[in-house]
């Protein structure tokens, strides 16, 4: 039998390459220790990443929609069934939306970069409180507009956009707080973009719908003083006035006295609480809980009204509004996360024998008293108007619950919690 030939010889191992270990070197790699360069990156994360991820996630709900179309495109789209647009126009909205979202991040992401680490603390807990705490401005350069979409915002609008509301268009659309250091100036060098530093305009209906009108006939007195009629507890007798006129500042205000520009009454029902308020600075907070400002805190004044409803109201009072006197009237900023309703007549039409009950919504401003037009409705040689009490310097806002011939609540007085602001006509 043929002897088997012998297997050739295995050829020489090559040496290892420079730099590489052989395999009896080699050790097994720990399934932990191969996280090592995850942990070390978070570990070593700056803290100004950490601010711009905390901003970026307290973004106000809804942006990514509006943020690529401001015309409102994408909102219209996503109504729209059909129009040859695809079998799956859900895939494709989903789509554009992300689209959307991903340029927002991208450019609200640059524009926190080039702040400091102290104006993203500021900023982050100015949209962290959602403007209940006192934040400093954010200054930055006035000409930094910011392209989104087809569109160019100045970067007050868009951290505006961003961080309050996603549907905001135009500067025209909000007004400056007093307290923000670019308050009443034209073309500042550089201006703050504290988006809680402004508040977005609130839009008066126009016509008003004549279902939500209040008749000025309530404003007649009657001669018996109805139950309806609010007591005042301020001094001790009863206001033989209509809801419409429930003040007593005749007997509030001496000829001439110039140490206040207002006074504010609070209301539960028909029960003033507490004192009236006399407001000699230009700005008043007007809120229930401490700490929620420096200003008139409801939640101090003593209080019998075991009512449910009074009580669940109070609850939601929270920062409740800001009282302001600028150059052009009083302004109404609400800063509860509630709306609030307001009955003034300098907020109608002259010519209108009804008045209107406006609804303000969070984050919204109102001019709700006019001087000037406050004192050109004062018809001095009208009849009608001088047989019954003036209110033409007293403004009503009621927190949470409306009234009116469109509400349950007729009257004012009918309201859980409210306000009256009765002006300093001198």
């Amino acid at each position: 039998m043929p002897q088997p030939s012998s297997a050739p010889p295995p050829p020489p191992l090559s040496p290892p390459r420079s730099g590489c270990r052989p395999l009896h070197a080699r050790r097994p790699t720990c399934p932990f220790c191969s996280r090592g360069p995850l942990l070390s990156s978070r570990m070593f994360r700056t803290k100004r990443s950490l601010l711009v991820r905390r901003l970026w996630r307290s973004r106000a709900p809804g942006g990514e929609e509006e943020a690529g179309e401001p015309g409102g495109a994408a909102e219209g789209r996503a109504h729209v069934g059909g129009g040859g647009r695809g079998c799956c126009p859900g895939k494709a909205g989903r789509g554009g939306r992300a689209a959307a979202e991903a340029e927002l991040k991208v450019l609200t992401h640059a524009v926190l970069k080039r702040l400091k680490e102290w104006q993203l603390e500021g900023l982050l807990h100015a949209v962290e409180s959602r403007g209940g705490a006192r934040t400093p401005c954010l200054l930055l350069p006035a000409k930094g507009d910011s392209r989104l979409g087809q569109h160019w915002y100045p970067l007050p609008v868009l951290l505006c956009k961003v961080f309050r509301w996603p549907d905001l268009r135009h500067c025209s659309e909000v007004k400056r707080l007093c307290c923000c250091e670019s308050y009443g100036k034209a073309h500042p060098e550089l201006v703050c973009c504290n988006p809680h530093h402004l508040s977005r305009l609130c839009e008066l209906e126009s016509p008003p719908p004549p279902y939500s009108r209040y008749p000025m006939d309530f404003l007649k007195p009657t001669a018996d003083c109805p139950d309806s009629v609010p007591s005042s507890i301020e001094t001790g007798g009863t206001n033989c006035l209509a809801p419409g006129g429930l003040s007593d500042s005749q007997v509030l205000q001496e000829p001439g006295d110039q140490s206040h520009w207002c006074v504010v009454a609070y209301w539960e029902e028909k029960m003033r609480v507490g004192r009236l308020y006399s407001v000699q600075e230009p700005s008043l907070d007007i809120f229930y809980d401490l700490p929620q400002g420096n200003g008139f805190c409801l939640g101090q004044l003593n209080s019998d009204n075991k009512s449910q409803l009074v009580q669940k109201v109070r609850s939601k009072i929270g920062y409740g509004i800001q009282l302001t006197k600028e150059v052009d009237g009083v302004w109404v900023y609400n800063r509860s996360s509630y709306p609030i309703f307001i009955k003034s007549a300098t907020l109608d039409n002259p010519d209108s024998r009804t008045l209107l009950v406006h609804k303000v919504f969070p984050g919204f401003s109102i001019k709700a008293f006019d001087y000037e037009k406050a004192y050109s409705l004062q018809r001095p040689n009208d009849h009608e108007f001088m047989q019954q009490p003036w209110t033409g310097f007293t403004v009503q806002i009621s927190f949470v619950k409306g009234w009116g011939q469109c509400y349950t609540r007729q009257f004012i007085s009918s309201c859980p919690c409210w306000l009256e602001v009765i002006f300093n006509n001198q």
